[in-house]
């Protein structure tokens, strides 16, 4: 555990220079793009006014110039980055190949920078994962040891990216790590927190998107009002998970090779453009303007509508980009507009409050939902509210969706994934604790061979809750167990008179003595 720890320490630091290097990046290429300067700063792509054809053409260049690296690199640099990370745990040996850490962060600021309706925080998993799994096979290390470094990396530049520590530990262990041990958790959080204190110089310390709470204490009846917004939060993040994959599936039926598909999206993205241009890019000052509560009802509605169409449908054509940032700002315009119907408690709550409950509802995350949004805003007194909001959503999204937008891919690529944490029953219970010590008896007088037998057997079942009975002869000699299974299958034929002692004798000839 020290070792793996000492070792994610500098990983963390990398992760959060590839953190730096990625939105600076984004920067330049959005500059370049739409304001035709050189530049690193992050702006909005529809910050500013630009041609009709800019904004139609620049995201379907992008997708094209995605979809040939893709094609003549790696096509690991597509999709949204932890579904990849999750896949390389599982399937690889938590190995990722080095050309991955080069172009999964170049394809996402080419496919954010030209409009692109994505964030930075997938493509940084990927790359920080990536950074650590190639240390770790550079040290000849074990599969267990490559994936906690690989894990680190990641939560390390999302830490980074966000100035979210905490809620980057509970991310990797509520998707990524697939078990809580010192082993894993103590490395994780020594690479959070290098990054996180790297990023203070690099980055700054301040939240994300601070929030003026103005109240100290939130009434309870807020809460009941929250289990709306969570329910909300729940409708859209259902929506938008199943628009996603119904544009994989439609991309996948297309008579044209996926390199071509980023560029198609990317003519959605454009055509979402026209219609509202601040949908476009990675949204940072868009989610500070909803979180704030100073949007617009204009702005909300199309944000809400927009962001969530063309985030969805471009997503599904294997482009490069994060689900954190769009979900952040998809779930902002939902609680703000349901908001205007709520009472008032502060600027921005109750859009905080539609922030998590989407996050919950769309990664099936409800305790990152929640300290993530604590961590980006500071509203500390709406923790109560938080709580009910995200685990409403993701409550409603377990019961309705097999599994989440993460977890679906790879679902459809065969694998099984359980996300529930639970105790071994073998390691928890003794044997006497479950078992059934003695069968029920069932006298007979030699060959199970009538109806009223079979009924009383399975009358003896019923009673006793178990799964065989134990058969006796006249003399109370044991001859044998009667398992459950052969009763059904007993009861699934049609026995007549004339045969019913031969058929029910086979039926029950597996004894077990």
């Amino acid at each position: 555990m020290l070792l793996i720890a000492a070792l994610a320490m500098p990983i963390g630091a990398l992760a959060a220079g590839a953190a730096w290097c990625l939105l600076r990046l984004i920067g330049l290429v959005t500059n370049l793009v739409f304001y035709h300067r050189w530049a690193v700063g992050l702006v909005a792509p529809g910050a500013q006014p630009h041609p009709w054809w800019l904004v139609l053409g620049a995201p379907v260049a992008g997708g094209l110039v995605v979809g040939i690296m893709a094609r003549l690199g790696s096509e690991k640099i597509r999709g949204h980055g932890m579904p990849e990370a999750i896949e390389a745990i599982l399937t690889n040996g938590s190995r990722v190949e080095p050309k991955v850490a080069i172009l999964k962060p170049i394809s996402a600021a080419i496919s954010i920078g030209t409009g692109g309706p994505f964030g930075a925080e997938g493509p940084i998993i990927m790359t920080g994962g990536a950074l650590g799994s190639i240390l770790a096979q550079h040290l000849h290390l074990t599969a267990d040891e490559r994936k906690i470094l690989l894990v680190s990396g990641a939560a390390g530049g999302m830490a980074a990216t966000f100035n979210s520590p905490l809620a980057s530990i509970l991310l990797a262990v509520e998707l990524l790590l697939f078990e809580w041990r010192p082993r894993s958790l103590v490395p994780v959080t020594a690479a959070v927190v290098v990054a996180t204190v790297v990023r203070q110089f690099i980055l700054g310390a301040d939240p994300v998107f601070p929030v003026v709470t103005q109240v100290t204490h939130v009434g309870w009846s807020i809460d009941l009002w929250a289990l709306a917004i969570g329910a909300c939060g729940a409708a859209v993040a259902i929506a938008a998970t199943r628009l996603v994959y119904l544009a994989e599936d439609a991309f996948s039926r297309l008579p044209i090779h996926w390199m071509w598909w980023p560029a198609i999206g990317g003519l959605v993205i454009g055509a979402g453009g026209l219609i509202e241009p601040r949908a476009l890019g990675v949204g940072y000052d868009v989610i500070d303007t909803l979180l704030t509560g100073r949007a617009t009802l204009s702005l909300i509605v199309g944000i809400l509508v927009v962001k969530t169409i063309i985030w969805s449908l471009s997503l599904g054509s294997g482009t490069s980009g994060g689900v954190l940032a769009p979900v952040f700002m998809i779930g902002g315009a939902l609680g703000a507009l349901v908001g205007q119907w709520l009472p008032e408690v502060f600027p921005g709550f109750w859009a905080i409050l539609g922030l998590a409950a989407v996050v919950g509802g769309v990664m099936r995350s409800p305790l990152t939902g929640i300290v993530f949004t604590l961590e980006l805003t500071h509203a500390w007194p709406a923790l109560l509210p938080l709580i009910v909001s995200s685990t409403t959503a993701y409550a409603a999204s377990v019961l309705i969706l097999d599994r989440s937008v993460l977890t679906e891919k790879i679902a459809r690529r065969g694998l099984h994934l359980t996300r529930d944490y639970t105790t071994d029953p073998l390691e928890a219970f003794f044997v006497a604790e479950v078992m059934h010590p003695e069968p029920s008896p069932l006298p007979t007088g030699g060959t199970v061979s009538t109806r009223d037998t079979l009924r009383h057997a399975a009358h003896v079942l019923a009673e006793s809750g178990g799964r065989a009975l134990q058969v006796v002869s006249p003399d109370g000699t044991e001859r044998g167990h009667l398992l459950l299974q052969d009763l059904l299958t007993a009861r699934l034929h049609d026995i007549n008179e004339d045969t019913q002692r031969t058929r029910v004798f086979a039926a029950f000839s597996r004894w077990r003595v």
